[in-house]
């Protein structure tokens, strides 16, 4: 039979006590621990730090290309060196259109378009049926009431002598002045009747009031002729030499237009003849819409040169001409009925104003207000440009000139 034994003497034995660490092993440790986390400082701050910069100037840089750089431009206050062209219509002196005083039928024509006429020649006849037989029947009335008269003047004198002798009473002598009376009347209201269908016949010959060119020609032999129609021309006439010009100057240089004064007038395109013309008149008033002032000119037209109704240029001198402020037209803003342009202040700081454009030069416009010579203005400013966006003044631009636009877009403040 086998015997077990426990090691009761072994677990029953109590265990040795620790020997406490020396003090310079416990400092090291702790130098250990510090060197090991200032290490990790140092590592974390050299990985954070970069990131941390880069960040920053992609912030920064993102911002900078968000504001829309823009190029600028000044108004300029000039006076245009080779004088201003202005729209101007050629007139006739005087022209007329010639309609029928009486009814009847085109008898005859004697003149056509393009026929040169002297004041009272005649150009058509008419013919006066109804009118003739009228003034035929006043002819007999005129004459059987002058008869009337002289009798009853030779009735009224006989009685008035029989009354003065006492043969015939008062009653029957004023009777008979009556009797006179009222035939006198009689004769001067058909004589009076008579005069007014003579003149009117004398209207069956039409003629021309001033010399001067035939240039329209309504009617033919049988037409019906009907009086005051002023629907039916018959023929239209102009006094072409001499022959008005109007033009329309604007409202600063109108003070400076005096009558007397000699412009030079063109006619037709560019390589056309220019003709000298002297101011003879002016509207001297403003319109209101326009803002300008009529102005007439006379041009000698004794060659026969110039076309009444044609488009003419008159050049206006510098002499005339004020300064004026001007901008480039791509500094325009259209937005609905206003014209407005984009002014940038000292800190970038766009304010959109409105502007009246005067005279048109071509790639530039005279800005009658809303801007001033120290203002600085965007040149092709872009669609999304508002009052409060802020922009980069890139560079600044000659009047005249056209910048390419920039593909940044405006940030709004």
């Amino acid at each position: 039979m086998s015997t077990i034994t426990y090691n009761k003497a072994i677990t029953d034995v109590p265990p040795a006590n620790p020997q406490p660490r020396p003090a310079h092993w416990r400092r090291r440790l702790y130098l250990i621990v510090l060197l090991a986390g200032t290490f990790f400082a140092i590592a974390l701050l050299a990985g954070f730090i970069p990131r941390w910069q880069q960040r920053q100037m992609s912030a920064a840089d993102t911002s900078q290309l968000a504001v829309q750089s823009v190029a600028v431009v000044s108004p300029q206050l000039v006076t245009p060196g080779s004088g201003l062209d202005l729209p101007a219509e050629v007139r006739p002196w005087q022209e007329a259109s010639i309609f029928s005083r009486v009814n009847g039928y085109l008898k005859n024509w004697y003149v056509d378009i393009g026929a040169h006429v002297e004041s009272g020649q005649l150009l058509a006849d008419v013919d006066i049926p109804d009118l003739q037989q009228q003034m035929d029947q006043a002819k007999s009335q005129a004459t059987l009431a002058q008869h009337s008269l002289e009798l009853a003047k030779i009735t009224n004198t006989k009685w008035q002598k029989l009354w003065h002798e006492g043969v015939v009473s008062e009653l029957d002598a004023d009777n008979t002045a009556t009797s006179q009376a009222t035939n006198q009347a009689n004769a001067e209201a058909f004589a009076a009747n008579l005069r007014f269908l003579q003149q009117q016949v004398a209207f069956q010959k039409v003629t021309a009031p001033f010399a001067g060119t035939i240039t329209v020609r309504n009617v033919n032999v049988g037409d019906l002729i009907t009086a005051n129609n002023t629907n039916f021309e018959m023929f239209h006439i102009q006094q072409m030499n001499p022959l008005r010009v109007y033009f329309r100057i604007p409202q600063p240089e109108a003070p400076n237009i005096a009558v007397g004064q000699t412009f030079n007038v063109q006619i037709g395109a560019e390589s056309a003849k220019t003709y000298l013309a002297k101011v003879i008149s002016t509207s001297e008033a403003v319109a209101p819409d326009s803002r300008t002032m009529l102005v007439q000119l006379q041009v000698d037209n004794s060659k026969n040169e110039i076309l009444p109704g044609s488009y003419a240029t008159v050049r206006v001198p510098t002499n005339v001409l004020g300064k004026v402020f001007t901008l480039p037209d791509n500094t325009l803003i259209f937005r609905g009925k206003d014209l407005q342009v984009g002014v940038v202040d000292a800190k970038g700081v766009v304010q959109l104003r409105d502007v009246r454009v005067g005279r048109d030069f071509g790639v530039q416009s005279e800005i009658l207000n809303g801007v001033t010579e120290s203002d600085t203005v965007i040149v092709n400013p872009s669609d999304s440009l508002t009052t409060g966006t802020v922009v980069h003044v890139a560079s600044s631009t000659a009047p005249g000139q056209s910048p390419a636009p920039s593909p940044s877009k405006a940030v709004k403040k």
